[in-house]
């Protein structure tokens, strides 16, 4: 069987060799009539060029993510109609049922809050590294053989609420009210002020619908929890901030990785 694999992986490289040149070669317009095999390795798929690429590059292929439409019933006869799906539980949240990708790009809430790219998660991919164990990696750089890193994407807004670290003697949903029901006006009209400075998020718009909805906070630090983990989140500082810097941050990075930072 490893004979088999070490053939498989030899052939899949020499394949790899000869589209490259191909997918180039045929690129005569914005991505020229490419066929699908070809468009695979057409260099908007790899670095550095993912980086540059917009929506409309991604959905002018790709559209088929935004056409689809949840089911409206599921196979248990469950009508979409009549129940909550777990992103519909917050207040913020406007409007039917939707799918992955439109709730990420064109729902009222991700127009209004956020600034999502396709590049925000997808930094390309090789059709190579479907599976681990190829000629240039050696199965080393996978996550969980995943075409996106969840670790510095997802986790972002779908992490655990740290209330310990915070000083919050229980999770949110269980004390919010002797916060007031505020994140705001309770802490953070003080500590860490500077926040959102990404070119993903729409900060203002943040910051303005958090006063009128605490949900707004809440949806991307615990309420919309998929992880059981946190994100170690930046530590920018603020105005007015100490200098002496608390032992459970003195690893956290004190700005936002480069590509988000804004310009």
């Amino acid at each position: 069987m490893k004979n088999i694999a070490t053939t498989f992986a030899h052939i899949s490289f020499i394949i790899a060799l000869l589209c490259i040149p191909l997918a180039q070669a045929a690129d005569t317009g914005k991505f020229g009539n490419l066929d699908y095999e070809r468009a695979r390795w057409h260099p908007i798929h790899f670095q550095p060029a993912i980086n540059e690429a917009t929506n409309e590059d991604c959905l002018s292929c790709h559209q088929d993510v935004l056409d689809r439409k949840v089911k409206e019933q599921s196979p248990a006869g469950v009508k979409a109609s009549e129940s909550l799906a777990w992103y519909q539980t917050l207040g913020v949240y406007e409007g039917e049922q939707e799918t992955f990708h439109a709730r990420h790009l064109t729902t009222p809430l991700a127009k209004e809050l956020m600034n999502l790219q396709c590049n925000f998660c997808h930094q390309g991919n090789d059709p190579r590294e479907e599976a681990p164990g190829n000629l240039d990696t050696n199965g080393s750089g996978f996550t969980m053989r995943k075409m996106v890193d969840p670790e510095q994407t997802c986790l972002r807004c779908h992490g655990r609420h740290n209330y310990e670290i915070m000083g919050v003697p229980g999770k949110w949903a269980d004390t919010k009210a002797m916060f007031g029901n505020s994140c705001t006006a309770a802490c953070h009209v003080a500590i860490r002020t500077t926040r959102h400075q990404v070119n993903y998020l729409n900060a203002d718009a943040i910051e303005k619908k958090a006063a009128e909805d605490p949900d707004t906070c809440y949806g991307c630090h615990g309420g919309r929890q998929w992880y059981r983990i946190t994100y170690p989140y930046p530590r920018h500082q603020w105005p007015g901030a100490s200098d002496v810097v608390p032992e459970w941050a003195k690893d956290r990075p004190t700005e936002s990785d480069e590509r988000f930072r804004l310009k």
